[in-house]
C-alpha cells in the first residue's frame, strides 16, 4: 500500500481536515494485510502556481523539448504526477473555501491534471490516462453543506468528481466535519459523525495496473 497524502490547508496539521484524513489513514493502515503502507506527503499550500512555460505546452499540439520539460512548473508536473501514479491510495485533506476547493488545492490539481500526461482529448470528449484507485477526501467547513442543516452551496464535491474523474480517478468517497464554527459541542458531534462514517466504510481495495 503507497498513500499518497495531499494537505491543503494554511493550518496545516492542526486542520479539522488534516485531523480527518489522518482517521482515514490510520483506517488503511488497520485494513492493510502486509506491512505498514508507505505514505508520501505533499502540502499543497507549498506549490507554486504553474508558468509561462506550462500554460504554453498544454495549448501547444505536442509536447515541448527536453529542455523546456525539465524545468520550472513542467519539472513540478511530471514529479507530482509520477507520485499520484505511484498511490494506490490517493487521501485529500482539504477544507472547503467560499463554497469550494481552496486555492492550494487547485494548484495541486492545474499541475497533474495535463493533457497528453494523465488525460488525452479524442473526439468523444477528454480520457483519463490514470488507472482508477480509491480516493479519499476529507473535507472541513465552517458551515453546513449537505443534510437537513444545509444552509450553504456546495461546488467542492462535484468540482472534485468530475476534475478526478477527467483523468481517470472515479472511486472517491468523501468524509467531512462540518459546521465547524459553530462552537466546541457542535465541532466534536461533527467529528464523532465523521468518524463513524469512516469506521462503517467498506475501503476499496486498489486496483493499480
Amino acid at each position: 500500500m503507497n498513500i499518497l497524502h495531499i494537505t491543503c490547508s494554511p493550518r496545516g496539521s492542526a486542520s479539522e481536515s488534516h485531523r480527518l484524513s489522518q482517521r482515514i489513514i490510520e483506517r488503511l493502515a488497520a485494513e492493510s494485510e502486509n506491512a505498514a503502507p508507505a505514505i508520501v506527503e505533499i502540502d499543497a499550500t507549498r506549490l507554486p502556481h504553474v508558468d509561462q512555460d506550462y500554460a504554453l505546452a498544454l495549448s501547444a499540439p505536442a509536447d515541448p523539448a527536453d529542455d523546456v520539460l525539465n524545468r520550472g512548473a513542467l519539472r513540478l508536473s511530471t514529479e507530482l504526477i509520477q507520485a499520484l501514479q505511484d498511490a494506490t491510495h490517493i487521501v485529500i485533506a482539504t477544507p472547503m473555501h467560499n463554497f469550494t476547493v481552496p486555492s492550494a488545492l487547485k494548484v495541486w490539481i492545474d499541475h497533474v491534471v495535463r493533457v497528453r500526461s494523465t488525460f488525452r482529448i479524442t473526439a468523444e470528449g477528454k480520457i483519463g490516462n490514470l488507472p482508477d484507485r480509491p480516493v479519499y477526501v476529507a473535507v472541513s467547513s465552517g458551515g453546513e453543506y449537505s443534510g437537513d442543516a444545509a444552509r450553504q452551496p456546495d461546488f467542492l464535491t462535484p468540482y472534485l468528481k468530475h476534475v478526478l474523474g477527467t483523468i481517470g480517478l472515479h472511486n472517491v468517497s468523501f468524509f467531512s466535519v462540518q459546521g465547524t464554527a459553530r462552537g466546541d459541542a457542535a465541532l466534536l458531534a461533527a467529528r464523532a459523525l465523521a468518524e463513524a462514517e469512516i469506521a462503517a466504510h467498506p475501503l476499496a481495495a486498489a486496483s493499480v495496473a
